[in-house]
């Protein structure tokens, strides 16, 4: 008695790719607008590009109700601890993209009041690259992102723990150089 003799409204299938296919079909984004790029991310969730169509209609207030962090502009040094407040706020398995020029690598600002990449605050899973990047290149990038939900394993942890790690000294202040980088393979959307 095989699949064969079984009728044809029964379906069958692995329980991890079906794990997979819900993951990647409802993956929910928490805002972190902090520049231009939030304009272009607004306008990729509005009627003309439609992220309902990859079920990611509505972008989440609230981190504990998103598993997909779009870091879109310049992050400042003031800013890096709320930003990974809000990381470590969002359940897991949570995704991060960044999104633009600024957010991946500090762009044009080179001072110390920028900080010189988010891969130093959370682990990004894909670079969207743009200064600032358009709409289809966000849709790209979370394709992508789509793509690497689907060809990994559902089990696996992450490579480091959590992401980077926050140093604290005595008085539960973060040490100077408090950031430590990541080892982990990363993913950059470019279009084709």
């Amino acid at each position: 008695m095989g699949l064969e003799d079984l009728s044809h409204n029964f379906l069958t299938g692995q329980l991890e790719e079906l794990v997979k296919w819900a993951r990647r079909s409802s993956v929910w984004p928490a805002t972190f607008g902090l520049a231009c790029c939030a304009i272009e991310m607004m306008a990729a969730g509005a009627a003309d590009f439609d992220l309902a169509r990859f079920g990611m209609e509505v972008f989440r207030a609230s981190p504990r109700q998103a598993d997909l962090m779009i870091v879109a502009g310049r992050v400042s040094q003031k800013m890096s601890p709320v930003l990974r407040q809000v990381y470590d706020q969002m359940m897991e398995p949570k995704w991060v993209i960044s999104m633009g020029v600024c957010a991946s690598t500090g762009g044009m600002f080179n001072n110390y009041a920028i900080v010189q990449g988010v891969d130093q605050i959370v682990p990004v899973d894909v670079y969207a690259p743009g200064c600032p990047p358009n709409p289809q290149t966000l849709m790209h990038s979370i394709l992508t992102l789509h793509e690497k939900i689907r060809t990994g394993e559902i089990t696996r942890r992450r490579a480091e723990g959590r992401g980077a790690g926050i140093h604290l000294d005595e008085e539960g202040a973060p040490t100077p150089g408090w950031v430590q980088p990541l080892a982990r393979p990363v993913h950059v959307a470019t279009p084709k």
